[in-house]
């Protein structure tokens, strides 16, 4: 009885001081209840579960707190407490370790601003994690507690509010954010204030000026580490493109390629446009650069009454062809697509006790859109942090997924 009364003093001392940390100004408040509003996103593809909770190893970033009064809303399991490891005690494949969860910023607000509606991720130039909301929103998350520490709006060039969902940092520290209206990439500074906008190939527009699908173009967005590629991923296909031998539709990613140091309104040129082969029945919701031209990326599903499926890949696209002169994919069989590898299927990772709000074959998963790379770790892994979009909705949760990741290759 002697040890477990030290336990709990122990235990209690360690919440009092991880709530006085939440408790700091710029801390998250709680919204006193789900929107009403559940968005139509939730049961189109790309929709998920959520819930309420979150893994120990978040003790510290997890006490939701309102009129300087702390709760503490985190879920202890034993060694749940512990980072996991590739091959250690939280793998989800060879290549994939889970770390932690955390719910912390679900439903939550900052500065009067909703911390939700989350569709990508960056490693900000002063150590902070950028993020980007659909509803025209960037916001910083502090890049250990991940707690916000600021909020901007942002619109396009007649103040209308974008459907952002692609976000990148240049090496200056100002934003590239595509949006999949048009689809468009504009740059804005730290603030927010909109600093011009790049071109794009006429056949990427959403129809009738293109062949893109509405909802279905730049959903990923990522720069090469050192600014020089910057890469936009379609989550689907171009009508009358076509699949490849193995009957995965083909995407198109396209590249700019930075000219100059100049700060001017857009200074990137078109580059390559290559081919993807995305898994059937999924699309392409984020993606991340590696130094040496290859890319992380994010493919997401969802099924009513089943969940979500989201799957980990490493592609590289060096050896692919240029296929920004082909109508049509695949365009024969000297045209080769971009190879990948599939590093984990997020639905083998342990669920760590995770919650959901609607059916999921693992409670874990959500709907999953923004990706970065945080770090490297021991041995050449990199270390990511990835959210899922809740759309608002009670359906689904604003939920945060520390991953350590082995990529092996060069």
């Amino acid at each position: 009885m002697r040890v477990r009364s030290a336990v709990v003093r122990i235990t209690a001392a360690v919440l009092a001081v991880g709530c006085i940390t939440a408790c700091a100004d710029g801390a998250p408040t709680a919204v006193p209840g789900p929107s009403a509003r559940d968005s139509a996103r939730a049961t189109a593809p790309g929709g998920a579960a959520g819930g309420a909770g979150t893994s120990a190893a978040s003790v510290r970033a997890n006490a939701s707190c309102t009129a300087g009064k702390c709760t503490d809303n985190s879920r202890a399991s034993g060694s749940e407490n512990r980072p996991g490891t590739v091959g250690g005690r939280h793998p989800c494949s060879p290549s994939v370790s889970l770390d932690r969860y955390s719910d912390a910023l679900d439903k939550t607000t900052f500065q009067g601003t909703f911390v939700g509606n989350l569709s990508a991720l960056a490693r900000d130039t002063d150590g902070s994690i950028a993020a980007v909301s659909d509803r025209s929103v960037l916001i910083g998350l502090n890049g250990r507690t991940h707690r916000p520490v600021r909020a901007a709006k942002i619109t396009d060039e007649k103040g209308a509010v974008l459907d952002a969902e692609g976000l990148a940092v240049e090496p200056a520290g100002t934003y590239l954010v595509s949006s999949e209206t048009e689809p468009s990439v504009r740059r804005y500074d730290r603030v927010g204030t909109l600093l011009g906008r790049l071109p794009v190939p006429d056949a990427l527009q959403v129809a009738p000026a293109g062949r893109a699908q509405s909802n279905q173009t730049f959903e990923g967005l990522a720069l090469r580490p050192g600014g020089g590629t910057l890469t936009a991923a379609m989550e689907g296909p171009l009508t009358g493109d076509g699949k490849d031998t193995a009957g995965r539709p083909l995407l198109r990613f396209q590249t700019w390629q930075r000219y100059g140091a100049r700060p001017g309104p857009a200074p990137y040129r078109l580059g390559k446009q290559y081919a993807y082969p995305v898994d059937a029945g999924l699309g392409v919701s984020e993606i991340a650069a590696l130094s040496d031209g290859r890319l992380l990326v994010l493919e997401r599903g969802f099924t009513a009454g089943v969940g979500n499926t989201v799957r980990l890949y490493l592609a590289d696209p060096r050896r692919a062809a240029d296929v920004s002169g082909v109508a049509k994919l695949p365009g024969g069989k000297t045209v080769r697509a971009a190879h990948k590898k599939l590093l984990a299927d997020l639905g083998a990772c342990p669920s760590l006790g995770a919650p959901a709000h609607q059916p999921q074959t693992n409670p874990l998963l959500d709907n999953i859109e923004g990706m970065t790379i945080t770090g490297r770790a021991p041995g050449g892994r990199l270390r990511l942090l990835l959210v899922s979009d809740d759309n608002e909705s009670p359906k689904q949760i604003t939920r945060l997924y520390e991953l350590t990741v082995r990529p092996g290759g060069h």
